[in-house]
């Protein structure tokens, strides 16, 4: 039986070890320095913007399509596994734009999806105006409306799949730290193997290593002298509430424009966000209020019925973006032939945990990576 140790549980470990434990023969553990979905997964708005991307082809388009095809078994299936409710928003992402649009950009795109098996519909401001009364069409020209994407708690979400997964006997060793690995370089084909990981509990034995760390993967790869070098880029987001729904109650997707979300909650509550802060040169990020400030503004002048919201919580946190390449980062780690990286996610992590954990359990069940 191999035995495979997932360092990271925030939405993408925890993604994987759910994937693996419906594998037969394989023993799991995971391990985290912290409680799950406590670092970017925590601070994310779970949007899930698949088929309205204007990615078509290739790897990019392929895990998007995985994962919002995934997630339409996963939610049930986890709900029924676990008995937690999973907040899964199926009423789709609306895209308003401005009069400096690219409108056959968009329709390009729709001919494409519709190719694909997938829809994206451009609505104008006539039928914008009926059906999301609540959007100022004064400054909106028009939208796309994808009615296939979809938004999620990712906190619940995780807290799901890591249940779901100890229920599938996965092992879960919170609030321990990893210390080092270790590794043996036999002299034949110069590759190396990590026979163990470190920890702040004892040694635990693997067969194969996953690093889904985030930020945290940095330092791991670091101590192996094969750094994966991934920034911090800060996101602030609000929670706010209103007396009563933003236009029809009874249609709530979620709405963006200029890369501002306002994601329905329940009820009258939204989040809105969320900013993109790079660290200065010192490698550090100081919350900018002004940011949020824009943020919340723009939200407002696309549907002014927010502002008499009550803003009744802010919060932030850090995504992990691999400096000189592009995210995710989902393979062998050079140089090690068990250790496999699933980090780096950027702004995408929570899209992208499905087709992850897909890539990752072929390579341990393949040795195809």
């Amino acid at each position: 039986m191999s035995h495979v140790v997932i360092i990271g549980c925030g939405v993408v470990g925890a993604a994987i070890a759910y994937e693996l434990s419906l594998v037969k023969n394989l023993k799991i553990t995971v391990i985290d320095r912290q409680a799950p979905a406590k670092a970017s997964t925590g601070a994310a708005l779970g949007v899930l913007m698949g088929v309205i991307s204007h990615k078509i082809k290739g790897q990019a388009w392929q895990r998007r399509q995985t994962s919002i095809q995934r997630y339409e078994t996963l939610i049930p299936e986890l709900e029924a596994v676990t008995g937690r409710k999973i907040p899964f928003n199926r009423q789709g992402i609306l895209s308003l734009f401005g009069s400096e649009e690219n409108l056959t950009g968009w329709e390009n795109l729709a001919a494409v999806r519709d190719s694909q098996g997938w829809k994206l519909e451009l609505w104008d401001t006539a039928k914008l105006k009926n059906i999301c009364p609540q959007v100022d069409h004064t400054k909106i020209t028009g939208a796309v409306y994808s009615p296939q994407d979809r938004q999620l708690d990712p906190t619940a979400l995780t807290l799901a799949l890591v249940e779901a997964a100890q229920h599938n006997g996965v092992t879960c060793k919170f609030g321990v730290t990893v210390l080092g690995m270790d590794t043996q370089t036999p002299e034949i084909d110069k590759v190396s193997q990590c026979s163990a990981v470190e920890t702040t509990e004892g040694k635990i034995a693997a067969d194969w290593i996953v690093v889904a760390a985030g930020l945290g993967s940095t330092p791991l790869t670091a101590q192996l002298n094969q750094m994966l070098d991934i920034r911090p880029v800060l996101g602030q987001a609000l929670h706010i509430h209103l007396d009563q729904p933003l236009g029809n109650s009874d249609f709530q997707p979620v709405i963006t424009g200029n890369d501002v979300h306002i994601v329905p909650i329940g009820g009258g509550d939204y989040w809105v966000g969320a900013t993109v802060e790079f660290p200065s040169n010192a490698d550090e990020i100081l919350l900018d209020q002004e940011m949020l400030a824009e943020v919340w503004q723009q939200a407002i002048a696309f549907c002014p019925d927010l502002a008499p919201a009550e803003i009744i919580r802010t919060w932030s946190g850090l995504r992990p973006r691999p400096e000189g390449r592009p995210a995710p980062v989902i393979e062998q780690l050079p140089g090690f032939s068990n250790i496999l990286l699933a980090t780096g996610h950027y702004r995408n992590g929570v899209l992208l945990a499905p087709a992850t954990a897909d890539a990752i359990r072929e390579m341990i069940t393949s040795g195809h990576y």
